[in-house]
């Protein structure tokens, strides 16, 4: 059994963060011992890292609630995971997608300022304060 501070050192996920994750429904809460002090099992243990990994692999608190829903039949087919792993890497796709247009229009107003402006002639400032300078939607 593990404390909730050693769940935390062990998994690297601060101790308001556990308990969170017990409010939301993805962590059962722990045991309580007579003293009052949650207690967790190796199964537990292994859920939180679980939930930690998905966490940084960017995966919403929905898609693991419900990859934890289908981790616990472990005979059904792995279908309905990979559909919410295929959905996730379509929406980061999308998002590294806009982030390189983003990245190419500040590359662009930034090479129009060469220093020594002053704020008045500033093409970052006029940009940003007339979208209709910009090459493209971002």
């Amino acid at each position: 059994m593990y404390s909730i501070g050693e769940l935390s050192r062990r998994t690297g996920v601060k101790v308001p963060t556990i308990r969170y994750y017990e409010q939301m429904g993805l962590m059962p809460e722990g045991e309580r011992t007579q003293g009052n002090q949650r207690r967790y099992r190796r199964d537990e243990l292994e859920r939180l890292a679980f939930i930690r990994h998905a966490r940084d692999l960017g995966f919403e608190i929905a898609m693991i609630r419900e990859l934890i829903a289908l981790s616990e039949h472990p005979k059904a087919p792995c279908e309905g995971a990979d559909r919410i792993a295929a959905a996730h890497l379509d929406d980061v796709r999308d998002k590294i997608s806009r982030l390189k247009k983003l990245e190419s229009e500040l590359e662009r107003i930034v090479s129009h300022c060469s220093g020594g402006h002053t704020v008045e002639e500033c093409y970052v400032i006029r940009s940003l304060s007339d979208h209709g300078l910009c090459d493209h939607e971002h």
